[in-house]
């Protein structure tokens, strides 16, 4: 039997594609969706009923279940990524896993995660940077668009001043390495828990007058919301004596209360003056929500990393219903098991059966971007088609 070679398709003759979600980069998003694409040129973007009638010769085929600008990892810990998935509770996560693989960790995974983000075609990153080294060479890529974050920690309220004149340094040094196209420097104070009142002050009010971008990690563990309620609990007994003051109190400037929550605190304080990212959130009351939507804080949720360590559940709906700007990370490979937000969303989908896909998808992208300080990428008529924008 001779086999007839195929005919290429005739680039000439439109397609639709079509797929459970479509997200332009404007608006809500299409749900179903399709875009019909001639020559390699956008044409139409909208509902496959319109779109069949307005292109009846069209062929049509399935694209995907997606079709969006790429995703944006908006918090990650790349220095990790040489780092070995395990789901554990979190304190047992933290001895087992960041600890027990302390020597993976450093500028080599950092590039390597870079690098994979890179191949997975991701609109932008938010990146903490444990190690001030791994600074240079992460801000020498010009495919890696999105934030650095610089991440300092320290308990003492005494030692404020030597720890912010250090990490005011090593900013200043890194922002004289960016690049166009690359990531930008931002800066990460720790947890409320780790950065003493006086640091967490000065860290912030740097932040805001320089306008650099800012995440901190907020009450990610029911054990955070206890210790700022009593000054004590798990995190408390758990921490290496040697590192933290006496009493917790000592850390935050005054005493715990039982009305006090980590967001409260960090309102309080003024550290949410310059709308960091919180991230997170998992623990959290209706004020906290509130004060959040008030401030203008954007939150980053990082669905698998917080079920794999039992953390909870992040309350998508209410704050989506305070007007809060919502994104999507990974978190480390550690915890989070993959560096792909697309499937950081197919997960949200099982955990959030009755939220409307299109929000994930717009959170994944539009979020991401708002937090990173990104331009979010559009498919409009007449911009050329990229087969990436089909998750």
């Amino acid at each position: 039997m001779t086999v007839q070679p195929q005919t290429p398709a005739d680039p000439l003759i439109p397609e639709l594609l079509t797929c459970d979600v479509l997200f332009t980069g404007i608006g809500g998003g299409q749900s179903p969706g399709g875009v019909v694409v001639a020559n390699g040129v956008i044409a139409a973007t909208g509902d496959p009923a319109t779109l069949r009638a307005s292109y009846p010769h069209a062929r049509e085929r399935r694209a995907g279940a997606v079709i969006a600008p790429p995703p944006v990892n908006a918090h990650t810990h790349l220095d990790m990524s040489a780092y070995d998935f395990q789901a554990l509770p979190y304190f047992r996560w933290i001895p087992e896993v960041v600890i027990a693989q302390r020597e993976k960790r450093g500028v080599a995974g950092a590039l390597a995660g870079a690098d994979k983000l890179t191949r997975l075609g991701v609109g932008a990153v938010g990146d903490i940077v444990w190690q001030a080294d791994a600074l240079a060479p992460l801000l020498e890529r010009t495919d890696l668009p999105g934030v650095l974050y610089f991440e300092v920690l320290s308990p003492f309220p005494e030692r404020a001043d030597d720890v912010f004149r250090a990490a005011r340094a090593t900013l200043e040094a890194a922002r004289r390495l960016e690049r166009p196209g690359g990531p930008r420097v931002g800066l990460s104070p720790h947890t409320p828990f780790t950065v003493s009142h006086r640091l967490m002050r000065l860290l912030t009010e740097y932040a805001a007058g320089e306008g650099l971008p800012v995440q901190i990690h907020v009450a990610e563990h029911p054990a955070e919301v206890e210790l700022f309620r009593s000054g004590g609990g798990p995190l408390w007994a758990n921490r290496l004596p040697a590192l933290y003051p006496p009493t917790f109190a000592e850390v935050i400037g005054r005493a715990p209360e039982p009305e006090l929550t980590p967001v409260r605190y960090l309102d309080e304080l003024g550290a949410l003056a310059g709308r960091p990212a919180l991230v997170h959130m998992v623990n959290v009351t209706a004020d906290d929500i509130a004060r959040t939507a008030r401030a203008g804080c954007p939150v980053v949720t990082c669905p698998r990393s917080n079920q794999h360590l039992e953390c909870g559940t992040f309350p998508w709906a209410q704050f989506a219903a305070a007007g809060v700007d919502i994104a999507l990370g990974t978190d480390s490979v550690a915890s989070g098991e993959s560096l792909d937000v697309r499937e950081e969303v197919a997960f949200a989908r099982t955990l959030y059966p009755d939220l409307d896909p299109r929000v994930l998808v717009r959170a994944a992208v539009k979020g991401g971007h708002r937090v990173t300080g990104t331009p979010t990428p559009l498919l409009r008529r007449g911009d050329a088609w990229h087969d990436h924008t089909v998750w």
